[in-house]
């Protein structure tokens, strides 16, 4: 395929396809004109194709060759060091969110940002982050970890609200991913590393081809595998090697591992390609198989204190009288086989040092077939393993181009349809049902299968743009468009032992696996809505330097009715240097179908103890009982105002921003059930006393937020050295503040809300290119932020988890030697100083054990702004032909 028929296509792609900016300022060279074009923008306004500077809201563009200067193989990690607006936080054990993290723009929830692929909005995850961080409680967003920087030639970062333009999701902005579209070359590249402590092993073998596709297109294809050892920041936890001094021989150490999950079989293919079809006309299709395996782990499940497992939850619905217990304040939960309590089991003080040396229980359990305790089968107590086969797939089709006559010649159509799918698959190893007492001896390799999540969506657009002479200097560009989507969350359930109700339930023993209860069939099935959008957007320059837009939207949603936002932007050129830009619009998130539906049971950490946790539909019945209604659109209205300077290689925006958001949908707080609801529900769900000592969460429109902040961006490239050298300084200033919090939201959720995300934020790169050596130096600044641990439920819990982290710096570089014009060889790390992450507070009274240190077993706090795992270095090799 011709560079003509690129170039040109491209153009007349970006004039539909949703907006436009090129990534450096103009260039007079021919040469410099088309790599400009290579890199224009299709987020922000629906016109013709313009320069940064130009642009009245705010973009930032990520070179695909930069995204992969970075020890991460994770799309997350590469993005958050070149976007300062944007945070991902490392979630160690966190179910299936430790595999699918979520990633912040402008402080806002990870389903706040739209994510585009080639302009086309990308399906989301099945993973709902159920612990998220406060922030992120409950929410689900594409998985943007499937996407190799391989396969990308730029990331497009709309800093500014567009829900008018593109729809639900665009509150903090949008991210469009742009595939590689060359149809010739291509690379191959390996890459090994790993972290200071030895651990953590990274191998990533990718690679790109493009090829021509007939004598008039391009196909362009990428793909990568990875793996990734799992990291250890963990100590032995004081009650483990109590057992261990006790002489339980059977505990492992550490009994529990805190660090990053392990990565297995890591494989992703992308496919890009585009036909000319002659008039100007284009076929293009593009999309993605991916799969992984990930594993991570648990709380450590104590052989002589976990409730509902080795000791009693409530010894109220204990098998044995609760008058018996002679003062035991902690006793072993003892399971009677014989259904009418006549195995005369004995009760045995589980506070004591180890109670396999206890001759009642050696007499009266283990030495007794009537009675069952889990300590025959687990005497060291256990540590879960979660496992996630995460499969995402998508396709898109469709075709563009200029339609040459009637009275609509000369305007550009975008007719497409897309499909993409994300499945989850769950897995539990090493744990047990309690509520199957002895049977648990019966599963192969202590392994659960729970279940499935699956998320489709189906999508249809129709868009058309064209110029309108109105008597202006130039022509008013005219779009308008027709949308379709169909999502749909399905839960498939798992294996019956993973989710059944056992012989000793109705004995105190909980029900499900532990860790992550299987999916019951009453929960299997499939939930979907579908909506409809259209949408006007016009812009014009009024005058040779002032630019006014302004988009309007229409969507209607078969599940909770219709909505209508509005866009206004403006831009000024004061001087040739200097030009003013600002932008107000009104927006909303819906709540996905999976937040509306979706049934889970994990186990949590509340006060140092670990206990079983439910979420339901917001309208079920034992939700309902809590408060729980209908879930509604969150909605925002956003203000931005800016300025653009630039004057020869020197290159500065400022941009301030405030974001309001009413009726913020997310995950309640852990409400505790109580005799009363156990009363109320009796009838209407089965059971409900297997309720009683557990918790129960569920979505809903529960607070309001006000979001303030500026953006900071400046380039400079000059001649240092002997070579060429850019200096980059970006910065961001956000700060959040709840309004309105509702029953379901604390004080510490509020905390987290505004102060877990660092306020400051700033990198700082100097990179330099010589003839056959580059290098990049980027400083890393990460303001205070309140430090918890996951699961903590109190600001004020006597276990004084959190505390205010100071700021921090880290460094990354990056060093490439171009052994010809084909191999590269490149070293370099992330965290280069090896700076510490916040540590856990050890103890609240010194060697009291009752600290997270003691609790989590891990190091550091695990909700910080930079990865905890340390410093990591990295070798790569690259074959360019």
């Amino acid at each position: 395929m011709s560079n003509k028929f690129r170039t040109g296509t491209l153009a007349l792609a970006i004039s539909m396809a949703l907006g436009t900016v090129s990534a450096n300022a103009a260039e007079d060279s021919t040469s410099k004109v088309e790599k400009d074009v290579e890199r224009i923008a299709v987020v922000g306004t629906r016109s013709a194709p313009r320069s940064v500077a130009d642009s009245p809201v705010p973009i930032d563009i990520v070179g695909g060759d930069e995204l992969g200067k970075n020890a991460s193989s994770d799309m997350l990690d590469m993005l958050q060091g070149a976007i300062p607006s944007l945070n991902v936080r490392q979630q160690p054990i966190s179910d299936a969110a430790s595999f699918i993290r979520p990633v912040n723009l402008r402080g806002l929830s990870s389903d706040s940002t739209l994510v585009l692929l080639n302009g086309k909005r990308r399906h989301r995850a099945s993973v709902i982050a159920f612990q998220g961080g406060g922030v992120n409680d409950g929410a689900q967003g594409p998985d943007i970890s499937v996407i190799p920087s391989v396969a990308i030639k730029q990331v497009e970062v709309l800093r500014d609200g567009a829900a008018a333009q593109y729809g639900s999701d665009a509150i903090a902005g949008v991210l469009n991913f742009v595939l590689k579209d060359s149809a010739d070359g291509g690379s191959m590249s390996v890459k090994a590393g790993e972290y200071y402590e030895g651990d953590g092993g990274l191998l990533v073998v990718d690679g790109n081809i493009g090829m021509p596709f007939t004598d008039d297109g391009f196909a362009n294809l990428s793909f990568q595998y990875k793996t990734a050892e799992a990291t250890s920041r963990s100590v032995q936890r004081p009650d483990a090697q109590g057992l261990i001094d006790a002489g339980n021989t059977a505990v492992a150490s550490p009994a529990m591992v805190w660090g990053n999950p392990d990565i297995e079989d890591d494989i992703t293919l992308f496919g890009n390609v585009g036909l000319d079809l002659g008039n100007d006309n284009e076929f293009y299709m593009f999309g993605n198989y991916s799969d992984r395996t990930a594993t991570g782990g648990y709380y450590y499940r104590n052989p002589q204190n976990r409730g509902g497992v080795f000791t009693g939850v409530n010894p109220a619905i204990l098998a044995m009288d609760p008058l018996a217990y002679d003062g035991i304040d902690n006793p072993l939960l003892v399971g009677d086989s014989t259904g009418n309590m006549s195995g005369n089991c004995p009760i045995i003080d589980a506070s004591q040092a180890n109670v396999l040396n206890d001759p009642a229980y050696i007499s009266g359990i283990q030495n007794n077939d009537d009675c069952w305790t889990f300590n025959e089968l687990m005497p060291g107590g256990y540590t879960p393993q979660f496992t996630g086969v995460i499969n995402d797939v998508s396709l898109t089709m469709g075709t563009r181009g200029d339609i040459q006559e009637g009275f609509l010649e000369d305007a550009y159509y975008d007719i497409s349809g897309s499909v993409g799918r994300n499945k989850s698959t769950y897995t539990l190893v090493n744990t047990v049902n309690p509520s199957l007492g002895a049977l648990n001896a019966s599963q192969p390799n202590n392994a659960f299968e729970a279940g499935s999540y699956i998320q489709l969506e189906k999508s249809f657009n129709a868009d058309l743009v064209k110029g309108i002479d109105v008597g202006l200097d130039d022509m008013m560009n005219f779009a308008t468009g027709f949308e379709w989507r169909q999502e749909s969350f399905e839960i498939i359930s798992g294996e019956q032992a993973s989710w059944e109700q056992g012989p000793l339930a109705d004995q105190g023993f909980s029900v499900g696996s532990h860790g992550f209860a299987g999916f019951s069939p009453e929960s299997q099935g499939i939930n979907s809505r579908q909506s409809i959008a259209v949408y006007v957007d016009v812009e014009a320059y009024l005058t040779e330097d002032f630019l006014l837009g302004a988009a309007v939207r229409y969507e209607d949603f078969s599940s909770f009715g219709n909505t209508t936002n509005y866009k206004l932007t403006a831009q000024y050129q004061i001087t040739d240097e200097l030009a003013l830009r600002g932008s107000h619009s009104t927006g909303f998130r819906a709540p996905t179908v999976g937040q509306a539906n979706v049934v889970n049971t994990q186990t949590s950490l509340v006060n140092g103890e670990l206990i079983q946790s439910a979420t339901y539909p917001p309208t079920h019945v034992v939700s309902a009982q809590l408060g729980g209604v209908e879930l509604e659109p969150e909605e925002s209205q956003s203000f931005a105002m800016g300025a653009v300077y630039q004057s020869g290689d020197f290159f500065m925006t400022v941009d301030a921003y405030s974001i309001e958001v009413t009726d913020r949908v997310a995950q309640t707080d852990k409400i505790f059930i109580t005799q009363a609801d156990v009363d109320a529900l009796q009838g209407q769900y089965p059971s409900p006393e297997l309720l009683l000592g557990g918790s129960v969460t569920f979505f809903a429109n529960d607070f309001d937020t006000q979001t303030t902040g500026v953006d900071v961006v400046m380039n400079y490239g000059m001649d240092l050295m002997q070579g060429d050298t850019k200096f980059s300084l970006a910065y961001n200033y956000n700060s959040t503040e709840v309004e309105d919090a509702g029953l379901f939201t604390s004080d510490f959720k509020i905390r987290r809300l505004e102060e877990g995300i660092p306020e400051h934020r700033g990198t700082l790169t100097m990179a330099q290119t010589w003839e056959s050596v580059s290098m990049f130096v980027r400083a890393n600044y990460f303001g205070e932020w309140f430090a918890t641990h996951a699961d903590e439920p109190d600001v004020n819990s006597s276990y004084g988890w959190s505390e205010t982290a100071g700021a921090s710096f880290t460094l990354d570089a990056e060093v490439s030697y171009y052994v010809n014009e084909s191999w590269i060889l490149s070293v370099g790390a992330n965290n280069i100083l090896d700076t510490k992450a916040q540590e856990l507070q050890k103890d609240v009274v010194p060697g009291d054990g009752q600290g997270a240190y003691g609790v989590v077993s891990g190091v550091y706090y695990e909700s910080g702004p930079f990865d905890y795992s340390g410093g990591f270095y990295y070798v790569k090799a690259t074959y360019n032909f």
